[in-house]
């Protein structure tokens, strides 16, 4: 029996949990420059776990204010390049429960309904223009917006781009218009846009690229397609890789059927509902629960017992019920980075896209030193799931950072530094030494965590250079992130044997 087989077949048993995901690779086919201070230190004691507080938190919702660290630099240092990743906003459930009415929840887009923001109503008429664009593959025949009365499973609800609409709108402010990153007559070349092939990371890629560049001329846009959900490209054949994903569902799967608290629930949300437990776990309540408490809905009863009158109180799933799940993912989440075994399959993961990120940024960094200028993309925008991000965030080393919400964002920043006055170090670069002035930074959902990534957190950031060196990120990428796995490349990590 295959890998990808027992990885499936291990699927069926971990979907009540979101945390895992399933075998991703087959899956599918001048305002001036800030002087505010770059590495704010925003961290605290770590809260004891809430589990309403962190969902509250997942959903994200667009009419908060949005804040973050994106574009801050030191004085005299110039931005070169900016790659950013999302995940895709919020969306219908893709699970339903056995026995509850779907959410009455309207994915047809409308700047008269809440949620709202000032660019949706153009939003949609240009996208109405969207045949003059590029599409790679099967995307020009995916719809460009959400458009049914009574969402579908998984599509983008009206939240989900909002939410994208004002991330787009928030990176525009921070490069465009304090940076001048992509001037009004920008080239193809620039720009890099790819998502995997699912209408709501296309959906959601368009809506934070129409944010962040208002009305975009679509003869210069073209869309690529990622196959798998890991963007890994032509590298995705690591069969190392998925014998570490499958002991970790294992080790999942062991702890959460250990928890009597959480066996207890599940049992009674069955016989609430009128179906075997079983059933039950295989439809992923917690998907649909979710979707129920970020819009405010009441949690779903059982349809067999609602009549004309209100359902009996024993007949509804919950505030309760669902606590107690996402208590047992909070807690999953701190198990898993102490096992460790999630992390050697995020090093896997996350590398073919962290290795094109680094070429991208290594040849913009070469073209800015020889002055040549270059046609690589200074603005490129990946459009994922959540099983994109959470490895890239594992294999940086932010597990900390929590499982990716809705229309969650990591960024990678170029920056080039002042240029050197003295004559030895002018002489040092023409030998060819053009790294020691280039700089990045990583930022998640705003707040500037490079000094957290596993490359920079032994960088003394009160030196001489504010910034974390881009060839700490190169040399990781290349080699120290096999270290965890005993190897020194992807090649000798992904066939090595796994026990």
């Amino acid at each position: 029996m295959s890998v990808a087989v027992r990885i499936n077949q291990l699927t069926v048993i971990l979907l009540s949990v979101h945390l895992i995901p399933t075998n991703p690779v087959a899956e599918q086919r001048s305002l001036g420059k800030s002087r505010k201070r770059v590495n704010p230190v925003l961290h605290t004691d770590v809260p004891a776990p809430d589990p309403i507080r962190d969902t509250h938190q997942y959903c994200n919702y667009p009419n908060l204010t949005e804040h973050g660290w994106e574009g801050h630099s030191p004085a005299d240092y110039r931005l070169l390049s900016v790659q950013v990743m999302i995940r895709h906003g919020d969306r219908f459930p893709l699970y339903s429960i056995p026995k509850t009415k779907k959410p009455a929840i309207d994915c047809v887009l409308s700047d008269k309904r809440k949620p709202s923001h000032h660019l949706l109503a153009s939003f949609i008429s240009h996208m109405a223009l969207g045949g003059r664009g590029q599409w790679d593959a099967s995307l020009g025949s995916l719809p460009r917006l959400p458009n049914h009365s009574t969402c579908e499973i998984g599509e983008l609800t009206q939240t989900g781009v909002v939410q994208h609409l004002k991330n787009g709108d928030h990176l525009r402010q921070a490069y465009i218009k304090r940076h001048n990153l992509l001037t009004a007559d920008w080239s193809p070349g620039q720009l890099w846009v790819e998502t995997t092939g699912k209408s709501r990371t296309l959906q959601s890629g368009l809506a934070f690229l129409f944010g962040f560049l208002p009305r975009f001329d679509w003869s210069r846009l073209t869309v690529r397609q990622q196959w798998s959900t890991l963007f890994c490209g032509s590298s995705c054949n690591c069969p190392a890789r998925n014998r570490y994903l499958e002991q970790e569902q294992r080790r999942q799967y062991r702890q959460r059927t250990a928890d009597t608290e959480l066996e207890r629930t599940y049992v009674a949300m069955a016989k609430t509902l009128g179906v075997a437990t079983k059933i039950l776990r295989a439809a992923n309540p917690v998907d649909a629960l979710l979707c129920h408490f970020c819009h405010g809905l009441p949690f779903p009863c059982s349809s067999a017992q609602t009549t004309l009158n209100a359902p009996d109180e024993g007949a509804c799933l919950t505030l309760q019920h669902f606590t107690v799940i996402r208590r047992q993912q909070k807690d999953d989440e701190l198990e898993r980075r102490e096992a460790g075994l999630y992390r050697r399959y995020a090093v896997l993961a996350a590398h073919p896209y962290l290795n094109r990120t680094a070429m991208r940024l290594e040849r913009i960094a070469r073209g800015s030193q020889t002055r040549k200028g270059t046609e690589e993309a200074v603005f490129a925008l990946a459009s994922g799931h959540d099983v994109t991000m959470a490895p890239l965030l594992s294999a940086l080393g932010l597990e900390r950072a929590g499982f990716p919400k809705f229309a969650a964002r990591l960024v990678f920043e170029l920056w080039n530094g002042p240029e050197a006055k003295d004559k030895e170090r002018k002489s040092d670069r023409k030998r060819g030494k053009w790294l020691e002035n280039m700089f990045i930074r990583v930022l998640y959902n705003g707040e500037d965590l490079t000094f957290d990534t596993a490359f920079c957190r032994d960088h003394n950031r009160h030196s001489a250079q504010p910034l974390c060196p881009l060839g700490n990120f190169l040399s990781f990428v290349r080699k120290d992130m096999f270290n965890i796995v005993n190897a020194t490349s992807y090649q000798q990590a992904c066939h090595q044997i796994v026990l």
